[in-house]
């Protein structure tokens, strides 16, 4: 079973919660509320999130300032932030948004079926990202049980290369199609250079398995960073 990616939805006002929810549910995601910016840090400490739609006005700690939080710790720091606000004050206050790390900056009221359609992309991005890790991890015990094969029995466990080659082929197949999605459609910048990042991850694992085949004297190849 495939697992949920979690949406973080920040807004004071429980009214715009509820709306926000019935826009997304749509999208058959786990959808996590937060009533404030405080609420959203404590959230963000446990779970992991595909993408927050954060309110700029709240009281306490607004918008700006629960996304220079996020931005600052590592663990979320990736996470794509699109802000929503029901006031313009002009492209200043939209370029401050942008400064504070945000990936889309949306005024109220807004398009449910554009909102809707962005959210949607991160989402898909994510659960991309989760398949890389998850091959990513594979590999990595597979080298490791490549080495104890060599010392052993000398060969490479050659049915485990095999699978992990069409789990790979798999991600890369459906990578390619988001991004001539991406492409067609005419996305958001951020999304598109998040897109092209995840490929030039795969490549590098791509690479990583090959140099495992039998006959190419790779060695032990250096896996790709996941971050």
């Amino acid at each position: 079973m495939v697992q949920k990616a979690k949406i973080l939805l920040v807004d004071d006002r429980p009214e715009n919660l509820l709306a926000l929810e019935a826009i997304l549910s749509a999208l058959d995601q786990t959808l996590v509320r937060a009533s404030s910016g405080e609420e959203a840090l404590k959230a963000l400490l446990t779970d992991d999130f595909a993408v927050i739609l954060l309110d700029v006005q709240m009281p306490g700690m607004d918008g700006f300032e629960t996304a220079a939080h996020i931005k600052r710790r590592e663990r979320t720091r990736d996470i794509p932030i699109i802000f929503l606000t029901a006031i313009n004050h002009g492209p200043h206050h939209t370029f401050r948004g942008y400064a504070a790390g945000a990936v889309d900056y949306i005024s109220k009221p807004f398009d449910p079926w554009v909102l809707r359609a962005k959210v949607s992309v991160f989402v898909e991005l994510y659960m991309k990202n989760c398949q890389l890790r998850e091959q990513a991890a594979l590999l990595r015990l597979q080298l490791e049980g490549s080495g104890q094969a060599e010392a052993g029995a000398g060969r490479e466990p050659a049915g485990l290369l095999a699978e992990l080659s069409a789990r790979l082929a798999a991600v890369e197949e459906q990578a390619e199609a988001l991004s001539k999605q991406l492409d067609d459609d005419s996305a958001d910048a951020a999304a598109v250079a998040t897109a092209a990042h995840l490929e030039r991850k795969l490549t590098g694992l791509r690479r990583a398995l090959d140099a495992l085949e039998p006959g190419t004297g790779g060695g032990s190849p250096t896996l790709p960073s996941q971050s």
